[in-house]
């Protein structure tokens, strides 16, 4: 690969830092983890933006979380067309494999990729409308969730309401599969959803009987 070029150097004193100390501090620790395979505790899926990070908020040592980042924390339906399928794969590895107890997923404030949803619905991004889009064809699976919202006319209220919808649409849509359908009827695996206000650091959970997201 002609086009691999080396690490921008202050990665690569950010590495020869994390080995002399943190690693070394907790040698025993990772060997242990490479020796025995990972037992996570969780999985959990959360939005690519680098400002999310899942395993600082909830103070998460190496080998608790299974983590899967993908644009807007969304769970597409199942499907088996044979096509490829990043998220349901990592799901199903999760869940009939690892046999995680808990399958968290977590949404987050100002998301971008929650902004273009509601641009491309609202018919203010058509460049999202294009097949090529790979970013517009993603999103598409977040359209349920902006039918349900459209009517908010404020628009930084909408968007607010389309991060938290795109939590619901993944939980609904984890329910299509039948392996996380027949755990979480088995009562081996919980579905959990959070949203996540990055700025302010706080943290709200779905609650299933009142309909809402509550502050923790």
């Amino acid at each position: 690969m002609d086009q691999a070029r080396p690490l921008p150097g202050y990665l690569i004193e950010r590495y020869r830092g994390w080995k002399a100390t943190k690693y070394k501090e907790n040698e025993a620790w990772y060997r242990h983890l490479a020796k025995e395979g990972q037992h996570p505790r969780a999985m959990v899926i959360s939005c690519c933006d680098s400002r999310v990070h899942v395993t600082s908020v909830f103070g998460a040592d190496q080998g608790e979380f299974f983590l899967h980042r993908n644009i807007a924390n969304l769970v597409p339906p199942h499907e088996e067309e044979g096509q490829h399928h990043g998220t349901s794969a990592a799901v199903e590895f999760a869940v009939a494999a690892l046999k995680v107890p808990h399958l968290i997923v977590i949404g987050h404030s100002d998301c971008g990729g929650v902004s273009g949803c509601d641009a491309m619905c609202s018919g203010h991004a058509p460049e999202l409308e294009e097949k090529t889009s790979f970013v517009g064809r993603w999103m598409d699976i977040l359209r349920p969730g902006y039918e349900r919202v459209k009517d908010i006319t404020d628009q930084f209220e909408r968007k607010r309401a389309l991060e938290k919808q795109a939590i619901l649409v993944s939980l609904e849509n984890l329910m299509t599969f039948p392996f996380v359908a027949e755990a979480v009827r088995g009562g081996t695996l919980t579905l959990h959803g959070l949203w996540h206000h990055t700025g302010e650091g706080e943290l709200e959970q779905y609650d299933a009987e009142s309909g809402a997201f509550e502050p923790l």
